[in-house]
């Protein structure tokens, strides 16, 4: 991934906590398709070839084994392009801090920025020379280090030896980390101008307290500066160790061919055993709390803890979530606080299942002066949701859009590999993909409304709200033209 590499060379933007939930969800969020769907392709289909028709689902022949240090594989063989996808999954996110928040972020930061003999300069021009692709990224459950390159063995064979030694055996040098933590710490310095950065900081710090979800991935002022290269070895030994890791690759590669990179890749790494599953969460206290802020917008972020990434009644609530905001337009909250009321930009909602329960969120940005009637209608959306259910027709036409996106979460070697390392991270069986498409074509307007009932209360939310204290104005009715247009793009 590249989003490790966007911290090397410019961390500023260090991405709002309010969209965590968000895209936590949509990265781990898989489409379905529709029973009657005809015969799968294998071959790779243009978008001219298409003519506006939805590509059809590739099939997946999911292969899985261990590695003799313990690492999981999955392997898919694709032979359309000349090429591979190796992504590691480790149980090394911010999750596994300890204590020394930031601990996991700097690890896996540093991981390219020099090994025996190669600064991150030689480092970055050897992946360059060979056509390949590094990436990297730490997150709260998880952190990964991906390769793209082609599948000759002239060029596979050196990329994966600077690829091992990358993960297996980083010199964490002292000058780079002096660089990416004055590049945090000037983000940290960023943050405090964004008001949806400081309601998500302390949205997270109210939702999990104590857990070690609560604080933010990247760390925090206090934390950063203290961090030193001792810690990191450390943190590296243990949280990237062979048996903490699982292993996708997916390309042009034979079983045999598979087979050996996913043992020279487990024996590179530290030997060790996979780290304990976290714990769950206690709930939090519910109810409001506000950060005064100067902006003609105010920032509304409702919250409750949700569930983690095993749930049984996965499926029904991703249904659930794409009818009441998770679909862009034609959601319930988008139709009832943009299209009718003018109220806002957008309005998204969504689960993210982690490896503990991660959270539910809504969030959006409104005019001031109709932020406390615009977060009652929200509130009052939600309640005759989970009181009444999905219509008949929301349901039938939120399978249509989830049938017809389908084949994008495996349209690609590169999708196919995201997929089968979150598989293996959460332990999903091998026919899951096929398994919850099927689910949530059974789904019944019942189910589906027992399902967010069950899972979701407005009396455990807990809202955090950012901007000014200004004079409140009424909300208008609604109607097919509101008078007021939305206002523009959100502020940050």
């Amino acid at each position: 991934m590249s989003e490790r590499n966007g911290l090397r060379y410019g961390l500023l933007g260090l991405g709002l906590i309010l969209l965590v939930g968000l895209l936590t969800f949509i990265a781990t969020r898989t489409a379905q398709a529709p029973t009657d769907t005809p015969a799968p392709s294998t071959q790779l289909e243009s978008l001219a070839t298409l003519e506006g028709k939805a590509p059809s689902k590739r099939t997946l022949d999911i292969q899985q084994w261990q590695t003799v240090e313990g690492a999981r594989v999955l392997f898919v063989e694709a032979r359309q392009l000349p090429m591979f996808d190796l992504r590691l999954t480790f149980a090394a996110g911010s999750s596994r801090d300890e204590g020394v928040a930031g601990l996991a972020t700097l690890t896996n930061a540093m991981l390219n920025e020099g090994v025996a003999g190669k600064d991150v300069t030689a480092i970055a021009e050897g992946f360059e020379s060979l056509g390949a692709d590094f990436g990297n990224g730490a997150y709260r459950d998880m952190a990964v280090a991906s390769l793209r390159s082609l599948s000759a063995a002239e060029q596979r064979v050196p990329a994966l030896k600077l690829f091992e030694q990358v993960v297996g055996q980083p010199t964490f040098p002292e000058d780079s980390l002096a660089r990416i933590k004055n590049q945090l710490l000037a983000g940290f310095e960023y943050q405090k101008q964004n008001p949806g950065k400081l309601a998500g900081l302390q949205l997270f710090e109210r939702l999990y307290g104590q857990h070690p979800y609560a604080h933010p991935s990247e760390g925090n002022e206090q934390s950063i500066p203290a961090i030193g290269t001792d810690q990191l070895r450390a943190f590296h030994a243990k949280a990237y160790a062979a048996g903490n890791a699982v292993i996708a690759l997916v390309g042009d590669l034979s079983r045999a061919e598979a087979e050996a990179m996913a043992a020279e890749v487990s024996a590179a790494l530290p030997k060790g055993p996979a780290l304990p599953p976290i714990a769950q969460p206690e709930e939090p206290k519910a109810g409001p709390s506000h950060i005064e802020f100067p902006s003609k917008q105010t920032h509304l972020m409702l919250a409750q803890l949700g569930i983690d990434r095993r749930e049984p009644d996965y499926a029904a609530l991703t249904l659930g979530n794409q009818i009441l905001g998770g679909g862009g337009f034609g959601t319930r909250l988008m139709e009832e606080v943009r299209e009718k009321r003018g109220l806002t930009y957008g309005i998204y909602s969504g689960f993210s299942a982690m490896q503990a329960r991660g959270p539910f969120m809504i969030n959006l940005q409104t005019r001031a002066e109709q932020s406390e009637g615009t977060l009652k209608l929200v509130q009052d959306i939600l309640r005759d949701y989970l009181a009444n259910g999905p219509t008949q027709k929301e349901l039938d036409d939120a399978k249509r859009e989830m049938v017809g996106s389908f084949p994008l979460s495996t349209a690609s070697n590169a999708d196919i590999v995201g997929q089968l390392g979150a598989m293996g991270f959460y332990d999903l069986p091998l026919s899951y993909l096929d398994d919850f498409m099927s689910e949530v074509q059974g789904l019944s307007v019942e189910q589906v409304k027992a399902a967010m009932a069950k899972h979701l209360d407005l009396n455990k939310l807990v809202i955090v709200t950012a901007g000014p204290t200004v004079e409140q104005k009424p909300l208008p009715p609604p109607t097919d033209k509101p008078a007021e247009q939305p206002a523009g793009p959100p502020e940050h």
